[in-house]
């Protein structure tokens, strides 16, 4: 049930985030368009209210009760960056607003660029990871909850690679700008 609900979700994330775009743009209703943005974050309520009911039921903590958590977890960390990425492109496109803002290819932009990313991405972990032990703890039972544990291992790696492959990376190389 759970995973049906997060398909859902996504699928109203998108929906409400062109509705919004389309009311603002071409429609040239900006109040509307900035209530169907205001709206998006509902979505992610409703997810995390689907999964917190599932549990309460007595389901044991499966592979879409994780994936909940990590949604919900990166919906806040990056979220409204996805929202100003799709209105930059959008603006360009229907109402003559600048090109929108490349990030940075090499150099030490390229580097804060990826630091600033990075930062997003444990706010997304820190976030996934609380609701995550959240979880277990509200359930407690550690035979219903092992695949919340796995997730937080499998994210707590991710997070690390992350830092190591791109970050640092581009600290340590940062390349030199073209000219």
């Amino acid at each position: 049930m759970v995973v049906a609900v997060i398909i859902a979700c996504e699928i109203a994330f998108w929906v409400l985030l062109g509705a919004g775009l389309v009311a603002r743009y071409p429609l040239r209703r900006p109040r509307l368009g900035g209530v169907l943005l205001l709206c998006v974050p509902f979505v992610d309520l409703a997810l995390l209210a689907a999964s917190v009911i599932d549990l309460r039921r007595g389901a044991s903590a499966d592979f879409g009760h994780g994936l909940a958590a990590v949604y919900l977890g990166f919906s806040v960390a990056f979220g409204h960056s996805m929202v100003r990425w799709a209105d930059q492109r959008f603006a360009h496109r229907f109402a003559g607003g600048p090109p929108p803002v490349r990030p940075p290819r090499d150099g030490w932009a390229r580097a804060r660029h990826e630091w600033r990313e990075w930062a997003k991405g444990l706010l997304g972990w820190a976030v996934a990871c609380g609701l995550l032990g959240a979880a277990v703890l509200w359930v407690n039972d550690v035979e219903r909850t092992r695949e919340l544990g796995n997730w937080i291992r499998s994210l707590t790696t991710v997070i690390l690679i992350w830092l190591v492959a791109f970050p640092v990376w581009a600290t340590l190389f940062p390349g030199r700008p073209k000219r």
